[in-house]
């Protein structure tokens, strides 16, 4: 019996030890170019990563962090960053209904608590099994009427409409 609980705590703290995360930077437009993440993401709140122009923002409503892992096992890292991309920008979108805001601005990877604020990348801690994106930005109300006005790098930029 204690050989079997010694290979168990062996095979244990040797997965552990190779679980340790990879953090790896990848384009936001090549995740918001698969798993029909511009179908997916709600036209009615718009995103904006640190150091993009952003339309007039009339409230700042509140700050928001939101952490998300998926399965990456048997995945690249690629596809499992790019899948919990997604579903973080998800959960960003859902909080910023909720509070009645109509973009989400300022937004940064926010592993562990540590940012990393650009325009193009986003931040994945990619495991032996798990992949996290862990985003924080700020859900905030700008004018209602805006157009679209095209595609820049995946990322839709929109211009305050003059009455």
């Amino acid at each position: 019996m204690k050989k079997i609980i010694f290979v168990a705590t062996l095979m244990a703290a040797s997965f552990s030890a190779s679980a340790a995360d990879t953090m790896i930077k990848l384009p936001i437009a090549g995740a918001l170019a698969v798993n029909d993440a511009e179908k997916r993401l709600d036209e009615g709140v718009k995103f904006y990563f640190a150091g993009q122009q952003t339309p007039k923002v009339l409230t700042k409503i509140t700050s928001d962090k939101t952490s998300q892992r998926t399965n990456g096992f048997g995945k690249s890292a690629e596809k499992s960053c790019n899948w919990v991309f997604l579903s973080a920008m998800l959960a960003l979108q859902k909080r910023a209904k909720e509070v009645g805001a109509n973009a989400v601005i300022n937004i940064v990877s926010n592993f562990k608590d540590v940012e990393m604020a650009s325009a193009t990348e986003f931040e994945c801690a990619d495991g032996a099994i798990m992949a996290g994106v862990a985003l924080k930005g700020t859900s905030s109300r700008s004018p209602s009427r805006q157009v679209t006005i095209g595609i820049s790098a995946g990322l839709l930029h929109n211009i305050p409409l003059r009455n």
